[in-house]
């Protein structure tokens, strides 16, 4: 016989620890499953070990920078051990964090791989054990994906996982797409002393970002020594006799090849689902992820889908909010007299989709929200671009950081469509702007608000007066 709760989470990732957490403090039994680690894939391979590294290549250029402010410094020298040791400290010191949220009452928490039982997607079941709830959360995430070529599995070949493990940096690193993963990874190794080539099969790369941002990072990103080879198709990834690698890739019709010693494969990711038993509990999925209302509930009543396995946002922050939205659901849905649809009801608490922050970690960082440029005129909508530089700034200069914009993109009625921000501390600099779309601030209101001086927020004081 299945053993019963109110609330079934699949994953102890972002999108479904804190809502384990909110709906055991109203009162709720929950179910959690993980079969790897907490966190899920942003705490253990992804946001939180790669903003460490990022930090690390941060540092690091700034002390061999520091001659210019007045530091002199001498026989700079740099551990990828020592780096990795510290990522790891900052992983597990989280990952604890985690661990005892689980303990909340009204938790229960089993490590395991879940799967649907056949023709009941209300009963999941854990090796011999059954367990069964009125409501079920998918959060399982997304894995990595890998390009259909020869050679994609190469010994050469890694994901971010292993380079979150490396213990020597390469000396040479080809990373395959120009994408966030891809850019941060890239940016991270330059500044450990790799010769870096981004090989990207759009016209730009970021191509969900806005494209004038996108150039003006890689210009950026240039500068800095990574190379760039951008409308380019890898076609086969080739171990050579000397223990090196070749990738090979098409460009305006002629075949080009790259040599490295790492080749990262970094070309998105995919929902995590082959183990779920989707298909024989009757729950609908597509190569994207599973198919989901605007509550984030599947075809089956009661069940939901949030963050990356649904594909609709790859992102930890949206899944976190998504797996809010699908606890107000619950809730206003709990007392609907039989007979009656769940969508009568409406959520009380709204996900926010449409002011959603993306960044990347980069040097120097890139962040947006809202609309970028190429979705205004998709959309027909009449905007104009407001747009201020760093190196107006005195904050800027005083911390030589003068490469960098932000952009305000404003409709005709003064309504912010989207905001978009390269340079430092872009990734904390987005969130003014994510409250004015948020809170439906116009551009007027924007502009009168005052701003401390010096400080980079400045600059988007800068834009928002014209």
């Amino acid at each position: 016989m299945a053993t019963a709760f109110d609330l079934i989470i699949i994953g102890a990732g972002p999108g479904g620890y804190e809502a384990a957490v909110e709906a055991a403090r109203e009162g709720k039994q929950v179910l959690v499953i993980e079969r790897s680690h907490f966190g899920g894939t942003c705490l253990n391979e992804g946001c939180i070990p790669t903003k460490c590294l990022c930090h690390s290549a941060e540092v690091l250029d700034e002390v061999r920078q520091s001659a210019a402010l007045g530091v002199q410094t001498a026989d700079v020298q740099f551990s990828l051990q020592n780096a990795m040791a510290r990522k790891d400290g900052v992983v597990e010191k989280l990952r604890a964090g985690i661990e005892a949220l689980m303990k909340t009452p009204g938790i229960t928490f089993v490590q395991g791989e879940a799967k649907f039982k056949v023709g009941d997607a209300h009963t999941v079941i854990i090796g011999d054990e059954e367990y069964t709830a009125p409501a079920v959360m998918i959060a399982t995430g997304s894995v990595t994906k890998f390009l259909p070529i020869p050679g994609a599995h190469s010994q050469h070949v890694v994901t971010s996982r292993e380079m979150l493990e490396l213990t020597e940096v390469p000396r040479r690193l080809a990373v395959i797409g120009g994408g966030v993963i891809g850019l941060e990874f890239a940016s991270i190794y330059r500044s450990f002393g790799s010769e870096v080539t981004v090989v990207e099969y759009c016209k730009e790369i970021l191509p969900q970002f806005d494209r004038d941002l996108a150039k003006r990072l890689r210009t950026s990103l240039k500068k800095r020594g990574i190379a760039f080879e951008v409308g380019a198709a890898v076609t086969e990834l080739r171990d050579e006799a000397d223990g090196s690698a070749t990738v090979l890739y098409s460009q305006k019709d002629k075949v080009k090849e790259v040599q490295a010693d790492l080749v990262l494969m970094a070309v998105g990711r995919a929902a995590n689902v082959d183990s779920l038993n989707l298909a024989e509990a009757g729950i609908d999925f597509t190569p994207r992820g599973i198919k989901v209302d605007e509550n984030y509930e599947t075809n089956v009543p009661g069940v939901f889908a949030v963050g990356d396995v649904n594909g609709l946002l790859q992102l930890a922050h949206a899944a976190t909010f998504q797996s809010y939205k699908v606890l107000d659901y619950l809730r206003a849905t709990a007392n609907i007299p039989e007979g009656h649809s769940s969508a009568e009801a409406l959520p009380q608490r709204g996900s926010g989709e449409g002011a959603v922050p993306a960044a990347v970690f980069t040097t120097p960082e890139c962040a947006m929200v809202g609309l970028t440029e190429e979705q205004c005129e998709a959309q027909g909508l009449e905007y104009r671009a407001l747009k201020s530089f760093y190196r107006a700034n005195g904050r800027a200069l005083s911390m030589e950081a003068e490469d960098g914009l932000v952009k305000i993109l404003v409709g005709a009625d003064d309504t912010i469509l989207g905001a978009h921000i390269l340079g430092a501390h872009a990734a904390d600099m987005i969130h003014e702007l994510t409250l004015a779309i948020h809170a439906g601030i116009k551009l007027p209101q924007l502009a009168r608000m005052v701003h401390a001086h010096p400080s980079l927020s400045e600059i988007i004081l800068a834009a928002a007066r014209g």
